[in-house]
C-alpha cells in the first residue's frame, strides 16, 4: 500500500509536467521510481517493472493531457494522424532493431541530440506568428513524416518517447505555433506510447496493481498541467522545457556512461 501511494504521488507530479510541457515524462519518472521507493523504505523496483510503469504513465498522461489541450482547440488532428501513426510504427521498428545496436552508443547519441534540442529551445522565436488557431496552421507532410519516423525509431531504440526532441523540431523545423505543438505533441506521443504499452503487456512487464496507481496519478496530474499550461506565457514554458530537456539529456548521458563502464570492465 505504501509503495502504491508513493508511485501515485510520483506519477501525479511527473504528469503535471506532461500536461504543462507536452512531454511523456518517462525519462523523469524512471529514475524517480528507481531511487525514491528504497529511500523511504518501500522496497526497490526492478528495471522491467520500472520500464512497464513509465510506459503506463506516458500513455495515461499523454491521453489525459491531450484531452485537456483539445478543449482549448490546440490539438492539430491531421498532424496527429500523420505523425502519430508514423511514430508508432517507427518506434516499434526501432525497439526491434535495438537488439543489434550497442545500447550505450544509442543512449549517448540520444543524449547529445537532447542537449542540442535544449539549446535550440533557447533560441528566439517570433511570437507574432505564434497563433493558436488550428484552422490557420498548415504543415509540410513529407517533413512531418520524416521527423516522426526519425524520432520514433531513435526513441524506440533507447526506450524513450522522444517528445523532448520532437517538440523543438515541430517548433523550429515545421514552424508550428507553440501551444499547438504542446497539445499535438501529447497526442502524437500517446500513439507511440500505445504501441510500447502493447509490447510491455505481451512481455509481461506491466504490474497490474502498480499500473493502476500510476494511472490514477497520471490522469488528474496531466489535467492540472494542461490548465497551468494555458495560464503560463509561452516564453516561460519554452524556458522551463529547455531546462527539463537539458536535465533529461544529462540523466541519459550518465546512464549511458554507466552502461559503457560496466560493459568494458
Amino acid at each position: 500500500m505504501a509503495l502504491a501511494a508513493i508511485i501515485f504521488a510520483l506519477s501525479f507530479a511527473v504528469s503535471v509536467l506532461s500536461g504543462l510541457l507536452g512531454i511523456g515524462g518517462g525519462v523523469i519518472l524512471a529514475p524517480a521510481l528507481i531511487f525514491i521507493p528504497p529511500l523511504v523504505g518501500s522496497g526497490a523496483l526492478d528495471m522491467k517493472t520500472v520500464s512497464g510503469l513509465t510506459v503506463v504513465q506516458a500513455l495515461s498522461a499523454c491521453i489525459s493531457g491531450a484531452c485537456g489541450h483539445h478543449k482549448h482547440g490546440t490539438v492539430h488532428r491531421r498532424l496527429v494522424v500523420w505523425m502519430g501513426t508514423a511514430m508508432a510504427v517507427s518506434a516499434l521498428a526501432g525497439s526491434v532493431a535495438s537488439r543489434w545496436v550497442s545500447n550505450e552508443s544509442l543512449m549517448i547519441l540520444f543524449a547529445g541530440l537532447a542537449l542540442i534540442a535544449a539549446a535550440i529551445m533557447l533560441m528566439p522565436r517570433q511570437e507574432a506568428a505564434d497563433i493558436d488557431a488550428v484552422s490557420d496552421c498548415s504543415f509540410d507532410r513529407s517533413l512531418a513524416l520524416a521527423i516522426a519516423i526519425a524520432v520514433g525509431c531513435l526513441g524506440g531504440m533507447v526506450g524513450q518517447g522522444g517528445a523532448f526532441i520532437l517538440i523543438p523540431l515541430m517548433l523550429y523545423v515545421l514552424k508550428l505555433p507553440f501551444r499547438i505543438v504542446i497539445g499535438s505533441s501529447l497526442a502524437i506521443v500517446a500513439c507511440s506510447s500505445a504501441a510500447s504499452f502493447i509490447g510491455k503487456i505481451l512481455a509481461g512487464q506491466v504490474t497490474p496493481d502498480l499500473a493502476v496507481a500510476v494511472t490514477l496519478g497520471a490522469i488528474p496530474g496531466a489535467q492540472l498541467g494542461s490548465v497551468l499550461s494555458f495560464r503560463t506565457k509561452p516564453l516561460w514554458l519554452q524556458r522551463v522545457l529547455a531546462i527539463v530537456i537539458a536535465v533529461s539529456a544529462i540523466q541519459i548521458a550518465i546512464e549511458a556512461l554507466q552502461l559503457w563502464n560496466v560493459s568494458h570492465r
